[in-house]
């Protein structure tokens, strides 16, 4: 078993040590007396209430947290779905906010999500804040980080350098991708389910000084998080690009993990 996998019981396990890194990465910067900056995920999000209920009870605060999140869903001319939208990340994050006691929330300049319109935001989010201390992130069914879907163009091969390399970016959403979180955020409902998204590139995520990956997805993510122990790496599976990252702790439920347990 590879010391990058830590395999626990359930989803809701999954869930729980989620809130708890997060939290504890907060604490322990307030205990140093430094700033945290984070990027965070949209998906899986079932650990941010279990977040709050820490942070509420043991007075973790916000305020020395930055924050950006992976990404956002586009229309299909490429502009943001509007934030009154369900499926909106950053009303879902903002949904997160409000569950914090009104005097542990981050103020609004401390946290972006991902603009189509001012592409390099993230990053220039970041650069004069010293750079990334946690990603934290789920795995896609190929194996995607953020939308870091593999890439497929007909115009020639994108070099693993070239990809690992990629920064901020708008992305058309693969089939699979597109029928998997259609069934789960809309029941199948494929009707005016986002076809586009802007994402945070590889290079941003391989900069944090430390990624941390969480699994709930049963079947769906065997295969991703098989490729991310045991498979070459490789642009066709990018959770595998991350095996060359000094600090990357991958958590999934019995599971998500079968394969990769299996295979070890």
């Amino acid at each position: 078993m590879s010391s990058r996998l830590l395999v626990v019981e359930e989803p809701i396990d999954v869930y729980q040590a989620f809130a708890e890194d997060v939290a504890g990465e907060i604490k322990r910067a307030h205990e140093q007396g430094k700033n945290l900056n984070l990027i965070l995920p949209i998906g899986p999000i079932s650990q941010y209430p279990i977040l709050a209920e820490i942070c509420n009870r043991d007075r973790i605060s916000f305020r020395n947290v930055f924050i950006s999140l992976m990404d956002e869903y586009l229309d299909w001319q490429g502009r943001p779905i509007p934030v009154e939208n369900p499926l909106s990340f950053q009303a879902v994050f903002e949904g997160f906010i409000n569950l914090l006691d009104v005097e542990l929330r981050p103020l609004p300049a401390q946290w972006v999500v991902p603009d189509p319109f001012d592409i390099g935001r993230v990053e220039k989010f970041f650069k004069p804040r010293g750079g990334i201390d946690v990603c934290y992130g789920g795995v896609g069914v190929h194996g995607h980080i953020a939308f870091n879907e593999p890439p497929v163009s007909r115009y020639g091969k994108i070099s693993l350098e070239e990809f690992a390399a990629s920064k901020s970016r708008i992305v058309v959403l693969a089939p699979e991708t597109f029928v998997i979180n259609a069934l789960r955020a809309k029941g199948g409902e494929f009707k005016n389910f986002p076809t586009m998204a802007v994402t945070i590139g590889m290079e941003l995520i391989l900069s944090s000084k430390r990624i941390r990956l969480f699994c709930d997805g049963g079947t769906r993510q065997q295969e991703a998080i098989y490729q991310f122990v045991h498979g070459e790496i490789d642009v066709s599976y990018p959770v595998s690009i991350l095996r060359n990252h000094s600090d990357v702790i991958l958590t999934a439920d019995k599971l998500s993990a079968l394969k990769a347990s299996n295979s070890g």
